[in-house]
Protein backbone atom coordinates (compact mmCIF):
# COMPACT_ATOMS: atom_id res chain seq x y z
CA UNK A 1 0.00 0.00 0.00
CA UNK A 2 2.47 2.46 0.47
CA UNK A 3 3.97 1.98 -3.08
CA UNK A 4 0.14 3.26 -4.32
CA UNK A 5 0.14 5.98 -1.62
CA UNK A 6 3.57 7.66 -2.92
CA UNK A 7 1.84 7.26 -6.94
CA UNK A 8 -0.97 9.33 -5.09
CA UNK A 9 1.28 12.17 -3.87
CA UNK A 10 0.01 15.86 -5.33
CA UNK A 11 2.58 16.86 -7.86
CA UNK A 12 5.44 19.41 -6.56
CA UNK A 13 5.82 22.69 -7.04
CA UNK A 14 9.72 22.14 -7.68
CA UNK A 15 10.53 22.32 -11.65
CA UNK A 16 10.66 19.24 -13.49
CA UNK A 17 13.79 17.42 -13.80
CA UNK A 18 14.14 18.35 -17.95
CA UNK A 19 13.66 22.17 -17.10
CA UNK A 20 16.58 22.11 -13.95
CA UNK A 21 18.97 19.93 -16.18
CA UNK A 22 19.37 21.99 -19.06
CA UNK A 23 19.49 25.16 -17.31
CA UNK A 24 18.38 27.11 -19.73
CA UNK A 25 17.19 30.96 -19.91
CA UNK A 26 13.50 30.70 -21.22
CA UNK A 27 12.13 33.02 -23.38
CA UNK A 28 15.07 33.79 -25.46
CA UNK A 29 13.03 33.03 -28.41
CA UNK A 30 9.40 34.18 -27.78
CA UNK A 31 9.67 37.21 -30.13
CA UNK A 32 10.64 34.69 -32.97
CA UNK A 33 8.63 32.34 -32.13
CA UNK A 34 5.50 34.60 -32.26
CA UNK A 35 6.03 35.93 -35.52
CA UNK A 36 6.38 32.35 -36.70
CA UNK A 37 3.24 31.00 -35.20
CA UNK A 38 1.11 34.43 -36.27
CA UNK A 39 2.73 33.51 -40.16
CA UNK A 40 1.60 30.08 -39.63
CA UNK A 41 -1.94 31.46 -38.93
CA UNK A 42 -2.07 31.51 -35.09
CA UNK A 43 -3.28 35.22 -33.34
CA UNK A 44 -0.62 38.37 -33.81
CA UNK A 45 -0.49 37.50 -29.75
CA UNK A 46 -0.53 34.21 -29.36
CA UNK A 47 -1.04 33.12 -25.76
CA UNK A 48 2.60 33.05 -23.68
CA UNK A 49 1.97 29.53 -22.29
CA UNK A 50 1.52 28.26 -26.70
CA UNK A 51 4.64 30.48 -26.75
CA UNK A 52 6.31 28.89 -24.37
CA UNK A 53 5.05 25.38 -25.01
CA UNK A 54 6.73 25.95 -28.96
CA UNK A 55 10.46 27.25 -27.30
CA UNK A 56 10.18 23.53 -25.15
CA UNK A 57 9.28 21.47 -28.34
CA UNK A 58 11.96 23.82 -30.49
CA UNK A 59 14.23 23.91 -28.59
CA UNK A 60 13.88 19.70 -27.39
CA UNK A 61 13.78 18.96 -31.15
CA UNK A 62 17.50 20.86 -31.83
CA UNK A 63 18.90 19.78 -29.03
CA UNK A 64 18.10 16.13 -29.60
CA UNK A 65 19.32 16.60 -33.51
CA UNK A 66 22.63 18.02 -32.43
CA UNK A 67 23.67 15.29 -29.86
CA UNK A 68 22.79 13.03 -32.75
CA UNK A 69 25.20 14.71 -35.27
CA UNK A 70 27.70 14.97 -32.37
CA UNK A 71 27.19 10.77 -31.91
CA UNK A 72 27.82 10.78 -36.14
CA UNK A 73 30.45 13.76 -36.14
CA UNK A 74 32.50 11.58 -33.09
CA UNK A 75 33.32 8.73 -35.26
CA UNK A 76 35.28 11.19 -37.27
CA UNK A 77 36.95 13.03 -34.63
CA UNK A 78 34.73 16.41 -35.72
CA UNK A 79 31.03 17.90 -36.08
CA UNK A 80 30.33 19.40 -39.77
CA UNK A 81 27.07 20.29 -41.89
CA UNK A 82 26.33 16.81 -43.21
CA UNK A 83 26.29 15.56 -40.65
CA UNK A 84 23.26 17.04 -40.26
CA UNK A 85 22.20 16.89 -43.42
CA UNK A 86 22.12 12.86 -43.05
CA UNK A 87 19.79 13.64 -39.94
CA UNK A 88 17.39 14.93 -42.12
CA UNK A 89 18.31 13.25 -45.16
CA UNK A 90 14.54 11.26 -45.36
CA UNK A 91 12.41 14.78 -44.74
CA UNK A 92 12.62 16.48 -48.34
CA UNK A 93 11.25 19.72 -47.37
CA UNK A 94 13.93 20.00 -44.33
CA UNK A 95 16.14 18.75 -46.70
CA UNK A 96 15.78 21.10 -49.45
CA UNK A 97 15.55 24.03 -47.49
CA UNK A 98 18.86 23.31 -45.66
CA UNK A 99 20.24 23.01 -48.75
CA UNK A 100 18.80 25.99 -49.81
CA UNK A 101 19.77 28.05 -47.10
CA UNK A 102 23.56 26.84 -47.48
CA UNK A 103 23.88 27.90 -50.98
CA UNK A 104 22.36 31.12 -50.23
CA UNK A 105 24.66 31.54 -47.51
CA UNK A 106 27.49 30.45 -50.08
CA UNK A 107 26.57 33.25 -52.36
CA UNK A 108 26.13 35.89 -49.42
CA UNK A 109 29.63 34.98 -48.84
CA UNK A 110 30.95 35.23 -52.09
CA UNK A 111 29.02 38.95 -52.24
CA UNK A 112 30.77 40.16 -49.35
CA UNK A 113 34.23 38.60 -50.44
CA UNK A 114 33.82 40.68 -53.84
CA UNK A 115 32.65 43.88 -52.04
CA UNK A 116 35.38 43.96 -49.61
CA UNK A 117 38.47 43.55 -52.18
CA UNK A 118 36.00 46.87 -54.25
CA UNK A 119 36.24 48.49 -50.92
CA UNK A 120 39.78 47.97 -50.47
CA UNK A 121 40.87 49.08 -54.14
CA UNK A 122 38.73 52.05 -53.39
CA UNK A 123 40.12 52.93 -49.98
CA UNK A 124 43.67 52.94 -52.12
CA UNK A 125 43.11 54.95 -55.07
CA UNK A 126 41.14 57.40 -52.18
CA UNK A 127 44.66 57.01 -50.26
CA UNK A 128 46.87 57.76 -53.42
CA UNK A 129 45.01 60.82 -53.46
CA UNK A 130 44.70 62.66 -50.26
CA UNK A 131 48.33 63.74 -50.26
CA UNK A 132 48.31 64.83 -53.29
CA UNK A 133 45.26 67.58 -52.19
CA UNK A 134 47.49 68.93 -49.50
Amino acid sequence: MSNSSSKSRPPSSQPSETTTSSKRKRGVFQKELQHMMYGFGDDVNPLPESVALMEDIVVEYVTDLVHKAQDIGSQRGKLSVDDFLYLIRKDSRKLNRCTELLSMNEELKQARKVFESDEDKLRKVFEVDEPAND
